[in-house]
């Protein structure tokens, strides 16, 4: 089974279709359709690194000085209720959020704690139509791999070569 960073070049069309999309099912929802939901959401849709509330923030502030940080972190949470993002927390790290909606997992870098979404089309099939799992009633799921991105790894293996004794 080959694990595989999602296309970073599928984000854009993607996006684009959500976002046109976005103010029909807030009003079929019966949400408000707001510039600053607006604001959020393509920010949150134009980052593929799952930014934290302060990053959309300082983003959407630029085109809405006037917003409150609480205002981000409650439209994140409220686009999360509604099913128009997730929460993708690794554990001791605060919230960070995710636009794409389409299933795939996670991998995590240990170091920087860089986030990639990555596409396990063989885990999805064994999971697919699975309700029950013991006492548990299976809602979905994320697999999420620890891993050394690249430019930690490179800093990592810099130091180890600093650190060897010279003789």
């Amino acid at each position: 089974m080959k694990l595989q960073l999602v296309n970073e070049r599928r984000r854009g069309p993607y996006a684009a279709r959500r976002l046109s999309q976005f103010a029909d099912r807030c009003r079929r929802g019966g949400l408000a359709v707001t510039p600053q939901r607006l604001a959020i959401i393509k920010a949150l849709l134009g980052s593929g690194d799952h930014p934290r509330a302060d990053a959309i923030f300082a983003e959407v502030r630029e085109q809405h000085p006037h917003i409150s940080l609480a205002t981000v972190h409650r439209t994140l949470e409220t686009l999360c209720d509604i099913g128009e993002a997730r929460k993708v927390t690794t554990l001791h790290d605060s919230a960070r959020y995710d636009g794409n909606l389409t299933p795939h997992h996670h991998v995590v870098c240990v170091k920087c704690r860089r986030i990639r979404d990555i596409e396990i089309p063989r885990l999805d099939r064994l999971l697919a139509g699975q309700l029950e799992l013991g006492e548990f009633t299976v809602l979905g799921s994320s697999l999420e791999i620890h891993a050394l991105c690249e430019e930690c790894g490179e800093k990592q293996e810099k130091a180890n070569r600093k650190k060897k004794p010279r003789g």
